[in-house]
């Protein structure tokens, strides 16, 4: 009988260090990511959730005294010593908690990085641009009015628009910062079903203060608490039967 190889990891993270100015904030963490899954990672305030997805797309050395360690491998190659930085931030998209949208068009809001990319064919943009908003549900809410400032849109849509800009790079994983920090629950939801739906295309890291919203929508749930990783593992397991105490208090709501 011929053995069955699984599939290597799209993103393997190994003894992940992280500090600032010499104070550690991830303390050696090594996790994997499978292709086209959604993996959540929930902790209380401070325990390194979002300077971990700044590591994956090496945003954190826009701030001043981080100092990264470790080993973080996407397709098998280590990106952490990559010199096509650029690359891999379109690969590896982020979605921040407040909606940034640039000073300028729906419509270039969305055909910025293609452009910038060296798309400049308009029927190429058009379809670019009609593809990434109907993926963030927006298209139908923008398509008559695709000259409006993005700034203009309400904060559900303008988070949308963040989205679809992101999608624009055709990325391999989609990071997303607690991106229903600030927009109402019907939004939410609506945003949550797009992320269903992207997941037949792409990978997620959700990175959520919802545990509920963690518990909807990912396959794997992963627990950071004081930038160390105290458990992993398939989400309806997790919730239903955590394995640490510090897990089951978080998620019971009795610490966090």
């Amino acid at each position: 009988m011929t053995p069955v190889v699984a599939p290597s990891p799209l993103l393997e993270v190994r003894d992940l260090r992280l500090s600032y100015r010499g104070r550690e904030v991830l303390h050696g963490i090594s996790f994997e990511v499978a292709e086209r899954e959604i993996l959540a990672v929930i902790g209380p305030a401070q325990s390194g959730k979002t300077s971990l997805l700044r590591c994956l797309n090496r945003t954190v050395e826009m701030i001043p005294g981080a100092a990264v360690s470790g080993s973080i491998r996407f397709r098998g190659e280590e990106i952490l010593r990559t010199r096509r930085v650029h690359e891999l931030r379109r690969r590896i998209g982020m979605v921040a908690p407040l909606p940034v949208g640039l000073p300028m068009s729906v419509y270039d809001n969305v055909a910025f990085a293609p452009r910038c990319a060296g798309v400049y064919d308009r029927a190429a943009l058009d379809a670019i641009v009609e593809r990434c908003l109907r993926q963030a549900a927006l298209w139908d809410e923008v398509r008559d009015r695709l000259d409006l400032p993005g700034t203009r849109l309400s904060g559900g849509q303008q988070q949308r628009l963040t989205i679809a800009r992101a999608l624009s790079h055709e990325p391999d994983i989609l990071c997303l910062d607690e991106f229903s920090i600030a927009i109402d629950p019907v939004t939410t939801m609506r945003i949550e079903e797009v992320l269903r739906k992207l997941r037949s295309t792409m990978t997620i890291i959700l990175v959520t203060n919802l545990n509920q919203q963690a518990r909807r929508l990912a396959d794997r749930t992963m627990f950071l608490w004081k930038g160390d990783i105290v458990e992993t593992g398939e989400t309806t397991a997790m919730f239903e039967s955590p394995r640490d105490p510090r897990t089951a208090d978080f998620l019971s709501g009795r610490v966090g």
